[in-house]
C-alpha cells in the first residue's frame, strides 16, 4: 500500500462522521442483503402471533393487527429505503448533470432557457409539486421516486453549472478543444470528472430528503401501498392504533430516523474529506 493511500485511509479514519456514517451505511447494506436470514418470519406472514400482540421474546417488535411480525416487517423495510435511495440518486444525477453541463458549456439562450427552467422547479416546494406529478402519473413506489426525483434534480444542476463555467476555459479544457475533442467529449472526459467530487458529497447529503420525502407520500397514501413494508406506510398505519400498540409505528419511524442520521454523517464525513472549500466549521 502506497504513501498516498495510506495517508487517505488515515484521514478518513480520523473523520468520526465519516466512521459512524460509513458503518451505519454498511450496516443498512448487510441488513437488505441478509434480510431473509435475519427476518425470523416471511414479510407478509400472517398469524405469527395474536392480534396487537406487545413486543415479546418471540415477536421482539410486536404484531400488527393481521399478526405479522413488525420485526420482520421492518427488516425487509430496509431494502425499500436503500432501493428509493439508489433509484432516487441515479435520476437526479442523470438529469442535474445533462443540464447543469449543458448550461455552463454552451452558455448563452441555452443557459438561459435550461437555468430558467431550473429556478422554476427550485423555487417551488418539492413536496407540492411531487405530489402533482404523483396525482398525474398514479400512486406507487416507483411513480413516488420518479415524481420526487423530477423536482429535486435542480440543486445537482446548479452545482455543476457553476463548476461547468470555472473550469471550461481552463488550459487542459483548452488543450482537448485544440486537439479537436467534440463537445460530448469535453464535458465527459475534461470536465465532469472534476465535478464528481462535488457531486459525491451533494448525493450522500441530498439522499435523507430524497428517503423522508418517498417516506412522506407513502405516509400521505401516494407511495407504496398495502402490504408493502415500507416504513412511511407502516407509520402511517400504525397512527390509527397509536395508543393500542404504539410499536407499529416506533419502530419503523426509529429505522427511518437510523438510516437518515447515517447518511446525513456519512454527507458531512464526505465534505470534509472530499471538498475542502465546505469543511464543518
Amino acid at each position: 500500500m502506497n504513501k498516498k493511500w495510506k495517508e487517505t485511509l488515515y484521514e478518513c479514519w480520523k473523520n468520526k462522521n465519516f466512521m459512524i456514517g460509513f458503518f451505519i451505511l454498511l450496516s443498512l447494506i448487510l441488513i437488505a442483503i441478509f434480510a431473509d436470514v435475519i427476518a425470523p418470519y416471511g414479510v407478509n406472514e400472517h398469524g405469527v402471533g395474536g392480534r396487537y400482540e406487545a413486543p415479546s421474546a418471540k415477536c421482539w417488535f410486536g404484531t400488527d393487527d393481521v399478526g405479522r411480525d413488525v420485526f420482520s416487517r421492518t427488516i425487509y423495510g430496509t431494502r425499500i429505503a436503500l432501493w428509493v435511495a439508489l433509484l432516487g440518486a441515479v435520476i437526479q444525477l442523470a438529469i442535474g448533470v445533462i443540464v447543469g453541463l449543458a448550461c455552463g458549456f454552451f452558455g448563452k439562450w441555452v443557459d438561459r432557457v435550461l437555468t430558467f427552467l431550473t429556478d422554476l422547479t427550485w423555487c417551488i416546494p418539492g413536496t407540492i409539486l411531487a405530489l402533482a406529478v404523483v396525482t398525474m402519473i398514479g400512486k406507487g413506489l416507483t411513480n413516488t421516486i420518479i415524481a420526487i426525483s423530477l423536482v429535486a434534480w435542480a440543486s445537482y444542476a446548479r452545482t455543476v453549472r457553476a463548476k461547468t463555467m470555472s473550469l471550461k476555459n481552463m488550459a487542459f479544457v483548452e488543450t482537448g478543444k485544440a486537439f479537436g475533442e467534440s463537445n460530448t467529449a469535453l464535458m465527459i472526459r475534461y470536465i465532469l470528472p472534476n465535478v464528481i467530487p462535488s457531486l459525491i458529497v451533494m448525493v450522500s447529503l441530498n439522499l435523507p430528503g430524497t428517503i423522508m420525502s418517498t417516506t412522506t407520500l407513502s405516509f400521505l397514501g401516494l407511495g407504496s401501498q398495502p402490504p408493502s413494508a415500507d416504513w412511511g406506510l407502516a407509520i402511517s398505519v400504525g397512527i390509527d392504533s397509536i395508543r393500542r400498540a404504539p410499536w407499529l409505528s416506533v419502530f419503523p419511524g426509529l429505522a427511518l430516523v437510523y438510516t437518515t442520521f447515517g447518511f446525513n454523517l456519512l454527507g458531512e464525513g464526505l465534505r470534509d474529506l472530499l471538498d475542502p472549500h465546505m469543511k464543518s466549521q
